[in-house]
């Protein structure tokens, strides 16, 4: 059921210029922080959150919003996630012009899309949120509008706006995954077409807003919720998972698995904990017609007790990135020859149970037996996985493998073709 919430729009949009008015501790024109000065940051007045450079990889820096009083100085907002600035690089508030982040030979990087008009202050909220605006306290610009991939209490989408995963774990450029409520105002979690971003891919977890949806709301109780065009909460992404007043900070983010998740700091902890996540299980959830899945190329996904999706490659397939698994596998022995029918001889099939790679076959066999599919398998050269399930189905599977899934909800059975030496 709906659940109305009077004069909720008309409210919420008059909040930002309030809150700016209420802070004492403004940015003035023609202040600047560079990058490799670590003692240089902007912080907000409680000091929660701070505003700079952050170092994430030898020389090479990421404008940044963090937690700053915790260890981890977790991000919440970048600017240049996709062209990261090296060291000397410099962020300033200019004068008639705008926040603009240059490298160390005045090219510019970045700038603050301001909305009209000359910037006279620029702060840096106790929300977390970095406003630029002018001498009247009218916003031009805040990071709040233009997030990365984290959401933030008090924080919004509006339609057309949404979160892309970074690429890695390390890495905080653009990655595979969106979470986004259209122009149209549907809701949902997609594969993006990466790394273009012009057009979406799958969406592997629909909220159903039938086109109702006006704006994502990320209360200040950790409450997040789709409003509709009429003021009503349509419905909530985590099951109304509202934070307890134990928790000191909080936030969700997609991360780069794919998996939105709500994160709590409790007081007196030793670090964030996962409070809700969506999709249930991100390795059955997604099914590309186009692309790898979860998962690289040749890899499949298992969902374990830690709530996160782990990808593995199957036996004879090595991970193409040892540093980062869910960048695909590749065969590591020569493939079949087909002009050879003798070398048949040198491969063998291992097993592995409830494994499938679905959308990969070009060929299905029905009312046949488990032994059938594995020597069909072996003596075709463009074979490299034969899948049986016990209906008497039989799939044949060529390289590139994707969507690949490991489940008990997987009731069949996987034949790898590997060369015996």
């Amino acid at each position: 059921m709906a659940i109305f919430l009077p004069c909720f729009i008309s409210i919420f949009l008059i909040l930002p210029s309030f809150i700016t008015a209420q802070t004492n501790k403004n940015i003035t024109l023609g202040s600047s922080i560079t990058a490799g000065d670590i003692s240089s940051s902007w912080v907000s007045p409680s000091k929660d959150f701070a505003f700079g450079f952050q170092q994430v990889e030898p020389g090479n820096f990421l404008l940044a919003i963090w937690f700053n009083q915790i260890p981890e100085k977790t991000i919440s907002w970048s600017a240049n996630r996709d062209k990261l600035a090296p060291s000397g690089s410099k962020v300033e508030l200019a004068s008639g012009r705008s926040l603009i982040l240059t490298d160390p030979r005045g090219q510019e990087l970045w700038r603050a899309k301001l909305s009209g008009g000359s910037p006279a202050y620029a702060a840096l909220l106790d929300t977390g949120n970095l406003v630029v605006s002018k001498q009247d306290s009218v916003i031009l610009w805040q990071s709040f509008d233009e997030p990365t991939d984290t959401l933030l209490p008090t924080q919004t989408l509006g339609q057309g706006a949404q979160l892309i995963a970074p690429y890695s774990e390390k890495n905080y450029s653009s990655g595979r995954f969106s979470f986004e409520l259209t122009t149209s105002g549907n809701l949902a979690l997609y594969t993006t077409d990466f790394p273009l971003f012009d057009s979406l891919n799958t969406n592997y977890l629909d909220y159903e807003s039938q086109g109702l949806g006006f704006q994502v709301v990320y209360n200040q109780s950790g409450l997040l919720y789709l409003v509709g065009n009429d003021g009503s909460i349509l419905r909530y992404m985590f099951s109304e998972d509202q934070a307890s007043e134990h928790v000191l900070y909080q936030r969700v983010i997609l991360e780069h698995d794919g998996v939105l998740r709500h994160y709590v700091y409790p007081k007196g902890s030793a670090g964030w904990s996962v409070k809700s996540f969506a999709p249930d299980n991100i390795c059955t959830a997604v099914m590309q017609r186009t692309g790898s899945g979860v998962c690289g190329f040749n890899s499949y996904c298992q969902f374990r007790d830690d709530s996160k999706p782990h990808c593995l490659c199957p036996p004879g397939y090595s991970l193409l990135d040892p540093n980062y698994e869910m960048g695909g596998c590749y065969q590591n022995f020569p493939s079949q020859n087909c002009g050879n029918p003798s070398n048949e001889k040198e491969y063998d099939l291992k097993v592995l149970i409830s494994v499938d790679w679905p959308l990969s076959d070009y060929e299905h066999y029905q009312n046949v037996t488990i032994d059938w599919c594995r020597e069909v398998c072996l003596a075709d050269c463009f074979c490299a996985v034969g899948i049986f399930e016990e209906t008497g189905d039989c799939w044949k599977k060529k390289v590139p493998l994707s969507n690949g899934r490991s489940d008990v909800s997987v009731d069949r059975t996987a034949f790898i073709k590997v060369r015996k030496d």
